[in-house]
Parts: C-alpha cells; sequence; structure tokens
C-alpha cells in the first residue's frame, strides 16, 4: 500500500477513523469480488475539488455509475475553466450583510470559503453549452444533461480556457469514459435555471431536456441489467437528492414492478455530518433503510459522521493504494 494507505491503517483505530478504514476495505473487497459501485455526490464537493482523487477513481473504474445534483455536475467544468479567477475567504464567519452584498455586486458567488466567480464560470460554460442544447433541439433530439455537458466536454470547445490540469477534472474523466451519471432534480442547478430562463423567453422548449422520471426509468434498466444476483454498492458522500434518489431504485423495483428477484443494494456507505433527529433521511442510521426494502440484513453498512472534504479522498487514496 502506498503513504496514505499505510498511515491511515496504522493510525485510524477507533471511532470515526476506524468507521473510515472499515468502509474503505469494504468497498475494495466489494470491488474484487467482481460487484459494481455506485458513488453519489452530494453537496459542493466539485467546488472542493474532489476531482483530484474522484478522477482518478472513476479512470481505475473503481465506480461503475454517479448520481450527483445538478451543482456538482457544472461546478466541476467551472473549477476546470475559471480557477485562477476563484476567490477563497477563509473568514467567512465573519462577513457582514454588507461584505456579502459587496461580494454579490463583484459577481462573487460564495460557498462557504470558496467564491464562484459568475462571468468567467456560469458565463463562459452558458454560451457554448447554449449552442449545444439549440442544435439539438433543432436536430429534434433530446438528451440528459450529463449528456449535454459530455457534448461539451469532448467537442474540446472548452480546452482554450482550462485553468487547471484537466487529469484533476472527474466530469472529464466521466465522459471519456461515457460513464453513467444520474442528475436528479437538475433544475436545481445553475445551468438548470439557466436552461429554463431560455424556456421562459421560448427560445428552448423543455422537452429537449430529459427529465427526472426519464433518469429514474433509465437507472431501473441499468440497474437491472447490472446487479446480477449481488447487487450494486452504494458510497453515499452527503445526504439529500443525490442519494436518496437513486437508492430507491431497488424498492420501485421490488415493489411496484413485482420484480422479487431483484437484489437489495449489496453495501451501503455514508459520509454525513448530518445529526441523527426525528424525521431525518440524511441523518438516518442505515438499518432505517431496511425497513424500505433499500438494504438487507447482512449487507455491509457504514456510516462516517465526518466532513467529506476530509474523509472521501482518504478513502479513495485508500482504494489507489496512494
Amino acid at each position: 500500500m502506498g503513504h496514505i494507505s499505510d498511515f491511515i491503517t496504522k493510525h485510524y483505530k477507533h471511532f470515526n477513523s476506524a468507521a473510515l478504514v472499515d468502509a474503505a476495505k469494504g468497498y475494495k473487497d466489494h470491488l474484487a469480488a467482481g460487484k459494481k459501485m455506485m458513488v453519489t455526490l452530494a453537496g459542493a464537493m466539485s467546488t472542493a475539488e474532489l476531482g483530484i482523487s474522484f478522477a482518478e477513481i472513476i479512470r481505475q473504474d473503481k465506480v461503475n455509475i454517479i448520481s450527483c445534483t445538478g451543482a456538482n455536475l457544472e461546478e466541476d467544468l467551472m473549477n476546470l475553466v475559471a480557477h485562477s479567477h476563484y476567490k477563497r475567504v477563509p473568514n467567512y464567519r465573519d462577513l457582514t450583510p454588507q461584505q456579502e452584498w459587496d461580494l454579490l455586486e463583484n459577481g462573487l458567488n460564495r460557498v462557504t470559503d470558496t467564491c464562484i466567480p459568475e462571468e468567467e464560470a456560469f458565463r463562459r460554460l452558458q454560451k457554448h453549452i447554449y449552442k449545444i442544447w439549440k442544435d439539438a433541439e433543432a436536430k429534434g433530439e433530446r438528451y440528459f444533461p450529463h449528456e449535454f455537458m459530455y457534448k461539451l466536454l469532448l467537442s474540446g470547445v472548452l480546452e482554450q480556457y482550462y485553468e487547471i490540469d484537466p487529469k484533476n477534472s472527474w466530469m472529464l474523466a466521466a465522459a471519456q469514459k461515457n460513464l453513467p451519471i444520474i442528475v436528479p432534480g437538475w433544475e436545481d442547478s445553475t445551468m438548470g435555471n439557466i436552461f429554463a430562463s431560455y424556456c421562459i423567453k421560448g427560445e428552448l422548449k423543455p422537452t429537449t431536456m430529459k427529465s427526472g422520471i426519464e433518469y429514474m426509468t433509465f437507472l431501473a434498466d441499468w440497474y437491472t441489467e447490472n446487479a446480477g444476483t449481488e447487487g450494486i454498492g452504494f458510497f453515499q458522500i452527503g445526504g439529500g437528492i443525490a442519494g436518496d434518489f437513486p437508492i430507491c431504485v431497488v424498492p420501485m423495483l421490488y415493489q411496484d414492478l413485482e420484480r422479487t428477484d431483484t437484489p437489495f443494494w449489496s453495501y451501503f456507505c455514508q459520509i454525513s455530518d448530518s445529526t441523527t433527529s426525528y424525521g431525518s433521511y440524511s441523518g438516518a442510521v442505515p438499518n432505517e433503510k431496511i425497513t424500505w426494502g433499500k438494504l438487507g440484513i447482512d449487507t455491509p453498512k457504514y456510516i462516517i459522521e465526518s466532513d467529506a472534504t476530509i474523509v472521501a479522498p482518504l478513502i479513495f487514496a485508500y482504494l489507489l493504494d496512494w
């Protein structure tokens, strides 16, 4: 193993650190058994530059399908083309409302301690993605949000703007492998809002973009074709719709479609700092998912209650023998 893998194996013996190592070993064992893995990305993991480790996970076929928010889908591209224009605000906890307003006035949208530059990130992508949307509509073609992003990346039109090493872009790695991605609730993203604005202005039709229901039907087919008798693994970073949406495909297949030979998810890990509380889903312990027909009694289950920007790169480093 590499230095990072050796370090966490030697020092991470208890509590959340032990859960991290157990989950990493479980992930590696899952792949070694020939089973496939889904990774779900919530929060702002792309802006946190998870691609530095996650892109290599993709290249080495240690993930087979991704579910992510619309924000993570686009923010990896934004970091790729506008990195030098980002502004870090380490004292973000001390900002006054006026200072927050000043950031807005300067076209800087804050994500915790990092500001995304509107002009260089959002607008730079907008003019190119709009052409791809419009060309597809003119041909009567329809695609998923991530497929449009793949077309944008693979066209090469963004290469003139690259500001980081492209090997650190997980979206570029995924596009090059044509990895399946599920993007539930894509409308809740900057590009989703921009697309909606064109629809309101009558410049695009909503039907040019495939919907969330179509994502679920695609996932149902993908799971059926790839799960075999053992099931797929589920590695969840954060909470929210990126994880909630795809995990439901198993009970849908089993209960609603009455395909009673559908296997449960065969590995489950969630990295979350959500507090378990009344009615909480993101903070619910994995055993609750047994009652919803998502996980089985024997499914390996891990919860790591910590910051995903710390935990996920360590687990990926372990998988990569770094």
